[in-house]
């Protein structure tokens, strides 16, 4: 790693506070940077994760996708988390800590309604900042498309009925438009985009062109991630100034899913042998959210000025640090991942 990378959570904290405090000096610059969505997918967000995923696509050989088949351990591990742990252990999370635990410091009428949100923001698997955490952490790349692609097919049958089912709600208005544009704008976009532009490097340079255009988008794609904290917390620095402890709160059961349910899938991966290339990712997959769709649902049910839509901003804002922080775990850990005990497990699968 370069000097930039390894101290990536020096610039993080720089990044939040000049966030915040940006966002506090010039509101109406980023009220205007939050006007600009197309079912609440911000455009100038949107803009900076292209940038940050490129890098990663690009690095995809669509002709290799059948390969994946070989990683069905690492899928099954993460389609297991996603849909059969987290929204569950949020919602229990979110009941102990919001209902029980933290009620006297929050407001009372709001209890329910910060606990939906935080089930709204666990029950959609992240769909576009996964390529990013994949690609910091090394993953296979194959494996991270195939499993956010199969993510985002499960998520069109099961988010209602699943959401639903938590909430305790006869029926979910799920935001179509978000959820459509997301996947059309995240995945297949850059995709194809990605794909013909490889070729086109391949074509002309072979391997070494397609390299030296990588060596040039690493460092980019970083500075859009720096810039992507900023405007999240400059959009919210009004939010966190005017009620901090409400914002920690609701933050406490997200940090702890998070961590709970990334630490889940590695150490299953572990157990099953699964290489590191892919236990990464999927510990990555297995932990973010897909917080546009979040904040578009919560809307959507309950308003913009409700508790739901406040708990899904917190979210977005805790979603980049906190994932940064288990790539670093990740990436620490390789050595004790690929340790005896991996190669025990390795041996009798």
């Amino acid at each position: 790693m370069g000097v930039f990378e390894r101290y990536l959570t020096l610039w993080v904290a720089l990044c939040i506070i000049v966030g915040i405090a940006l966002g506090q000096a010039a509101p109406s610059v980023f009220h205007a940077i939050g006007a600009a969505t197309i079912a609440q997918v911000n455009l100038p967000v949107a803009a900076l994760v292209w940038l940050m995923i490129i890098p990663m696509l690009l690095k995809i050989d669509l002709a290799a996708l059948g390969q994946v088949r070989e990683h069905w351990r690492g899928i099954a591990v993460t389609v297991g988390i996603n849909w059969l742990v987290k929204p569950f252990s949020m919602a229990l999370l979110g009941w102990l800590f919001i209902a029980h635990l933290f009620r006297p410091y929050l407001p009372a009428d709001q209890i329910d309604a910060y606990i939906a949100g935080l089930i709204l923001l666990a029950a959609a698997p992240c769909t576009a900042m996964v390529f990013v955490w994949s690609n910091l952490v090394d993953g296979e790349p194959h494996f991270t498309l195939s499993q956010v692609a199969l993510n985002d097919t499960i998520m069109i049958v099961a988010f209602a009925p699943l959401v639903a089912l938590l909430l305790g709600l006869s029926s979910i208005t799920v935001p179509w438009g978000t959820l459509l544009l997301s996947v059309a704008l995240y995945i297949v976009a850059p995709v194809i985009a990605s794909q013909l532009w490889r070729r086109a490097l391949l074509a002309k340079g072979g391997a070494t062109a397609l390299g030296a255009t990588l060596r040039v988008l690493g460092p980019l794609s970083l500075v859009a991630l720096l810039l992507t904290l900023v405007i999240l917390f400059g959009l919210q620095g009004e939010e966190i100034m005017r009620q901090p402890l409400v914002i920690a709160l609701l933050a406490t059961p997200i940090l702890i899913q998070v961590y709970f349910n990334a630490g889940l899938a590695y150490l299953l991966n572990r157990r099953l042998g699964v290489e590191w290339c892919v236990a990464g990712p999927s510990a990555l997959i297995g932990a973010s959210n897909f917080f546009e769709l979040a904040v578009a649902t919560a809307i959507a049910l309950f308003g913009f000025q409700s508790g739901a839509a406040l708990a899904t901003v917190v979210g977005v804002l805790v979603e980049v640090p906190v994932m940064l922080s288990v790539v670093h775990i990740v990436r620490r850990s390789r050595a004790w991942y690929e340790g005896a005990g991996a190669a025990r497990a390795r041996t009798t699968t």
